[in-house]
């Protein structure tokens, strides 16, 4: 086999890759609009913001548990199970507006009118894409991995580009849909289930598995059970310096949940009525595609812990951007250059710094764990650096929603248009609150990376007998 042959990706590689792109435009094509989408059939301001939160933990932490039952089952087997999961939970979202009999009220009120009609589904919708969203990464990153050859760095730089131009094409889709004359906004979950059954016929008709391709690559790791998986994650938590960075980089996170939770809820209940939140929120994979490799060309030597500590600053000064317009007296609702209301071009351009701290914090974050784990243990730890995701999507959702309810529309006065006067300096108050979640954050980091840099000297000072 020639070096060109041997470095060539199989084809398996980019079947994997355009399940990834589908299953992405699904998953993005709802996800600005979940807390906006549960508000209006009548679930309130908390509870949504809870249901979100639940979605973003499952798909953040069960990849830990999934991907042991994908390798175990085979990858195609897997695959084909989690989109026929995410096709039905897809749908069920959609369900109380197309055969349950529920509306989508015009705005969002505090309290809870729905029923078992609309709960029992939205539930079941969110456990379905949950479950099946956290299979499909595993597999997609064992199939990569497997297949990458001597373009290993190559293969997971297209993988990350694609999982944003299927967040680019979902969202666009969606935006297209649900604008139809006559179209209600439970049509983005048509969307998402079309590209479910779109990734699930790709899977079916393409994509046979790494272990079927020839020259594939090397087998994968040993199988775990899952009893061993989990006493590896309480091993991997009660370290004492694992568990101090879980903390100090929950809030990194915590932040940049609240694109999905706090900024919706501020759009749909104060700016505007009918808030584009898939537009809108196309500004993060926009950035990240235009500038991934300027920031890794640029800043790519920065120490792992400098470059996160940058990112939390960055994510906190995003949610401080929208102090401005309180600050200088404008009006939120008036439209900028004719286009957006300014408080929405505000959020946009948050949207947009939260993408550039993304860039500085996401991928190093694995890099610091592994430098950070104890010698021969560095690949246990990087199998559990995804719970700093999962737990501080966990507070994200509840917190957020708490810092919007009782801080920002504290003492606010609804209009006749349906949108909420704030009070400025409660309004302020919230957005410098979440500002100062990201600046400790960060200055906790600082403080965690020191302590730890101490305790390794002291331990190679007493490892050499000095």
């Amino acid at each position: 086999m020639n070096e060109e042959a041997q470095t060539r990706f199989p084809a398996i590689f980019w079947y994997a890759n355009l399940t990834e792109l589908f299953e992405r435009a699904a998953y993005y094509s709802m996800a600005s609009f979940v807390v906006i989408y549960l508000g209006q059939l009548g679930l309130g301001t908390y509870w949504p913001a809870m249901i979100n939160t639940l979605l973003w933990f499952l798909i953040y932490f069960l990849p830990i548990l999934s991907g042991t039952i994908a390798d175990q089952i085979g990858f195609r087997r897997a695959l084909l199970g989690a989109f026929v999961l995410l096709a039905i939970g897809y749908f069920l979202m959609g369900y109380p507006v197309w055969l349950g009999g529920a509306g989508l009220a015009p705005t969002i009120e505090r309290e809870v009118t729905a029923g078992a009609n609309v709960v029992l589904p939205a539930v079941v919708g969110i456990l379905l894409i949950g479950f099946g969203g956290s299979i499909v990464k595993p597999c997609i990153l064992g199939t990569a991995q497997k297949t990458a050859g001597l373009r290993a760095t190559m293969a997971f730089a297209i993988f990350y580009v694609v999982v944003n131009m299927g967040s680019l094409f979902g969202r666009a889709v969606a935006f297209y849909v649900r604008t139809r004359p006559g179209a209600a906004l439970s049509a983005i979950f048509a969307v998402a289930s079309t590209m479910a059954i779109l990734a699930f016929l790709v899977v079916a008709g393409l994509y046979r598995g790494p272990e079927t391709e020839p020259g594939a690559g090397t087998a994968g790791r040993p199988r775990k059970s899952v009893a061993e998986i989990l006493l590896g994650m309480i091993r991997v938590i009660l370290n004492l310096r694992f568990f101090l960075f879980l903390l100090v980089s929950c809030g990194f996170f915590f932040l940049y949940n609240q694109v999905y939770v706090v900024l919706p809820l501020y759009l749909k209940t104060v700016v505007e009525s009918k808030p584009a939140m898939d537009i809108y929120t196309m500004a993060n994979p926009l950035v990240i595609v235009c500038f991934q490799l300027l920031v890794t060309r640029l800043f790519g030597r920065m120490r792992p812990i400098r470059s996160m500590i940058v990112g939390t600053v960055i994510i906190g000064a995003a949610m401080a951007l929208n102090v401005i317009p309180i600050v200088v007296g404008g009006d939120l609702r008036a439209s900028l250059a004719g286009w957006l209301p300014v408080g929405s071009s505000i959020v946009v351009a948050s949207i947009a710094l939260g993408a550039f701290a993304e860039l500085f914090t996401s991928a190093r974050m694995y890099e610091y764990v592994g430098a950070m784990a104890p010698k021969g243990q560095e690949g246990l730890f990087l199998g559990y650096a995804n719970l700093p995701l999962a737990f501080g999507s966990l507070a994200g959702g509840p917190v957020g929603a708490l810092i919007f309810n009782e801080i920002m529309a504290r003492g606010a006065t609804r209009r006749p248009d349906g949108l909420l006067d704030l009070v400025p300096s409660m309004n302020a108050t919230g957005w410098i609150i979440l500002m100062a979640v990201g600046f400790l954050s960060a200055l906790s980091m600082w403080l965690f990376n020191r302590w730890l840099e101490k305790a390794e000297a002291k331990e190679k000072a007493q490892a050499s007998g000095t």
